[in-house]
């Protein structure tokens, strides 16, 4: 992708499901196998996850999802209570402005909620973009998925 895209942020839409997968899939992938081992990155990112599940998850958390040219390149949710659940950006898309964009739609939408912190927990290969977003590391923590452990960070950003 070119580094001048046209961005546009919509609200998640059904059909969507199978785009976010493998956006999600992809992107942990590529870009997050930097910082974990490949046991980890399948744990995390499993090629058996099931479709119904998924489906309900990416419905329950009703996400933002930002385009260029009609092609999804990133999508990220804030709830009610603050806590972004899932943020994810194109492994081909990073650095592009796409983050800063879904970033700017969950502000929006706590502002609009009357939200007074965000928080997330937040992946190694995340946490320098947090930061830039200024947030703040409450913990380094230990997680386990599909059995195996992953270290992550509890963040925080006051509003």
């Amino acid at each position: 992708m070119n580094r001048c895209m046209t961005l546009r942020i919509r609200q998640f839409r059904d059909g969507d499901e199978a785009a976010l997968l493998a956006l999600f899939r992809n992107t942990i992938r590529n870009v997050n196998r930097r910082d974990y081992s490949a046991e980890q990155v399948r744990a995390w990112a499993p090629d058996d996850i099931d479709p119904q599940h998924w489906q309900r998850r990416i419905r329950g958390i009703d996400p933002f999802v930002c385009e260029s040219d009609g092609r999804i390149v990133g999508y990220a949710d804030v709830q009610d209570n603050g806590y972004i659940d899932h943020f994810f950006v194109h492994h081909e898309t990073q650095g592009q402005g796409v983050g800063k964009t879904l970033f700017a739609a969950i502000t929006q939408k706590a502002g609009e909620l009357g939200i007074a912190e965000l928080t997330s927990e937040v992946s190694i290969t995340a946490r320098p973009f947090f930061e830039h977003m200024g947030f703040d590391v409450v913990r380094s923590q230990v997680v386990t998925m599909n059995d195996v452990e992953l270290t992550n960070f509890r963040m925080r950003k006051a509003l």
